[in-house]
């Protein structure tokens, strides 16, 4: 997965600036982005503040672990049955 550029509190940042009333067309050619990032990132992280946006980050790595052995977990399993089939 492709990473971004720009940290959380970087994005947070630029968020904060939009609802303080900067226009969002001004801040994308500042910033160095796309609307359609912008509108992607408020939709992600907007009214958060930095430590939700890095707690979100630590869930998301975390949900991806505990899936990964779930998969794994289901995959044994299968394997598992399908030897004891076999042997019948």
């Amino acid at each position: 997965m492709k990473t971004s550029r720009f940290s959380e509190e970087q994005i947070i940042g630029f968020l904060k600036q939009a609802e303080a009333g900067m226009q969002i067309k001004e801040l994308c050619r500042k910033g160095g982005f796309s609307d359609a990032t912008f509108y992607k990132w408020r939709s992600k992280y907007g009214g958060m503040e930095v430590p939700d946006a890095r707690r979100l980050r630590e869930l998301e790595s975390e949900n991806a672990k505990l899936k990964r052995l779930l998969a794994e977990a289901h995959l044994d399993m299968h394997a598992l049955k399908s030897v004891f089939n076999v042997k019948k």
